[in-house]
């Protein structure tokens, strides 16, 4: 998972992730405010954007109309120190607001997860398949399945989205720090390794391609 954090200082967002990644396998980017953000939202996918609140209704609100139109699914979470302005975040489309957050990112981060629960969690289980996201770890009828950095990545990405349909973008842009510099063939060399690896186990394959589209989980 991509996350797009805006108008938090560093040291915060370092804190954030080390909370988040007892959950999910993210990537969080940093912007200083909505300005810089558009820099990042115009050549990034996210699936989730916090934003700090500036006191600026109409820039926060273009902002979030903004994003919603470009991939409707992201989801935007408010984080504000003024308890008084949660309704008016609501009004705006956002899908969370959290109060007086500064020193509790194990909250937020609870937050978060929360807020995407419906696509993430810390384990697959279908039948004899489990991936155990956070401990890395893939069991098959009790056998260990060895895959590692980015071909478990992949895997366990597509596993908690089961039957969603994605692009080669879309996955370059979820799981490499810099998206930018990342062929389409990196994640055709990775599938196929994937693909490979549990077909010896399993026999059969879990990974579809869907022609034009890109790929599924399906088991």
């Amino acid at each position: 998972m991509r996350i797009l954090t805006i108008g938090l200082d560093d040291e915060y967002v370092k804190r954030l992730e080390t909370e988040l990644e007892k959950y999910f396998i993210c990537i969080v980017d940093n912007a200083k405010d909505l300005y810089d953000a558009t820099n990042f939202t115009d050549f990034r996918h996210y699936e989730l954007v916090m934003v700090v609140d500036e006191g600026v209704r109409f820039s926060l609100e273009r902002y979030v109309n903004d994003v919603k139109r470009k991939k409707s699914e992201t989801k935007i979470i408010i984080l504000t120190e003024d308890e008084k302005r949660q309704v008016e975040h609501f009004s705006l489309g956002v899908d969370d607001v959290i109060y007086n957050h500064c020193d509790e990112p194990d909250l937020v981060a609870a937050r978060v997860l929360a807020n995407m629960r419906q696509l993430f969690g810390t384990k697959v289980d279908v039948g004899k398949l489990v991936i155990d996201i956070a401990n890395k770890k893939i069991e098959y009828d009790e056998k260990i399945v060895s895959l590692n950095g980015k071909t478990f990545d992949i895997l366990a990405y597509l596993a908690l989205r089961k039957q969603r349909v994605f692009s080669k973008d879309e996955i370059i842009n979820a799981l490499w720090e810099e998206p930018e510099y990342v062929s389409d063939n990196t994640v055709e060399v990775a599938i196929n390794q994937i693909r490979k690896r549990l077909k010896s186990i399993l026999g059969f394959q879990v990974i579809h391609t869907v022609r034009r589209r890109g790929y599924k989980f399906s088991y």
